[in-house]
């Protein structure tokens, strides 16, 4: 028996790795990798037994257990397929052809964008200075309304002033993440989706979790301030940069990313 392999066939083969590969990130995040790992085994056995071995019997029972599993891994996994196909859409070149489509901004845009985001740096460091706990979530081109239902509607002008008394300690609003859309923030004590990668480092906190897995489904920034330290930390598509400077935080926001 003689196998050909030809360019098709080779380009099939990476392209189904790459998708495995995507998955398996995704399961990792979730803490979902171990189930995601008996599925593969599963469906490798299938298609050992029904496929190359042609074992007609124990192949036909693994066929109709494939035809269920088919809806049952639907229900098992619809979050994680949610977050695949959301990170699918929220990939940096889709926020580019957004951004195209939009047209670029003029230098007046510019700088009233920057009047906007130096309230947030300035609280951000004032904060810092206090050790005062903060989760601060910037909205870039894929909408958060989902996450803005879950808190407290506030939609008022970005403020040095208001953006500390929010995240007071005594105050009511200070848990969970303030959210800021086109210089707006639009509410406060926000639920966002948590992290449980287990690369996340010890020392963060439920705020840094928050961040991450706020990273992982958009493509937002997420600037923690942490109550232990003081430092401040941002998050964005899945990457943390950790004691961020006033000039970094800047830069950063006036980008969209890092």
């Amino acid at each position: 028996m003689s196998f050909t392999v030809s360019i098709k066939d080779i380009i099939d083969i990476l392209l189904t790795a790459v998708i495995l590969f995507y998955f398996y990130k995704v399961m990792r995040q979730t803490r979902s990798v171990r189930v995601f790992s008996g599925v593969l085994i599963f469906i490798t056995s299938w298609i050992v037994i029904s496929k190359i071995l042609e074992m007609r019997l124990l192949g036909s029972l693994l066929d109709q257990l494939i035809n269920v599993g088919a809806i049952a891994l639907i229900v098992l996994f619809q979050d994680e397929i949610r977050h695949f196909f959301y990170n699918l859409g929220a990939h940096h070149r889709m926020g580019r052809l957004v951004r195209l489509i939009k047209g670029e901004r003029s230098k007046s845009e510019y700088r009233h964008q920057l009047e906007e985001i130096y309230p947030i740096v300035m609280a951000c460091l004032n904060m810092s200075k206090q050790k005062m706990g903060a989760l601060i979530v910037v909205q870039n081109d894929l909408p958060l309304g989902d996450f803005i239902d879950t808190g407290e509607k506030i939609d008022a002008h970005v403020s040095q002033r208001l953006i500390e008394n929010i995240f007071f300690k005594n105050s009511p609003l200070h848990d969970g993440a303030m959210i800021v859309k086109d210089g707006r923030i639009m509410a406060a004590a926000c639920i966002m989706p948590t992290s449980h990668d287990p690369d996340i480092p010890k020392e963060f906190g439920l705020r840094h979790r928050a961040a991450k897995g706020t990273s992982n489904e958009t493509d937002a920034i997420s600037i923690v301030v942490s109550e232990e330290t003081g430092h401040i930390t941002a998050a964005y598509r899945s990457k943390f940069k950790m004691h961020v400077t006033s000039e970094e935080l800047e830069e950063m926001l006036m980008k969209g990313g890092f």
